[in-house]
């Protein structure tokens, strides 16, 4: 079977939740260290944290993401899984997914 590539985004609502204590801090950093190394195979590109930007269209271009979207992209990175469910069993594990408010959309990169 070949190996597909697939783009995770890492989404929440806007001020969803509170700020973590130092101590939830080095708990949610421990359970992602024992994530990154349970799907160490996986895990192609960790990506990184989305800022701002600007939404470019053949009009021209304008400030972006737009305010009055429900939730935010803040982040995304790339796996490697045989299948859509092995990605999303990936995904499904990431600490972020556990926090109010958050969620991970799983896509499938077709490279043909």
């Amino acid at each position: 079977m070949t190996t597909k590539k697939f783009l995770c985004i890492q989404r929440s609502q806007p001020g969803a939740c509170e700020k973590p204590s130092p101590a939830q801090m080095q708990e949610m950093y421990a359970h992602f260290h024992a994530w990154r190394l349970k799907f160490r195979d996986n895990i192609l590109d960790m990506g990184g944290k989305l800022g701002g930007g600007k939404v470019v269209t053949s009009q021209g271009e304008s400030d972006g993401p737009f305010v009055e979207l429900k939730e935010v992209a803040g982040g995304f990175m790339i796996i490697t899984a045989d299948n859509l469910e092995k990605a999303v069993e990936v995904a499904r594990e990431c600490p972020g997914v556990v926090m109010p408010g958050s969620s991970v959309e799983v896509r499938e990169i077709h490279t043909a």
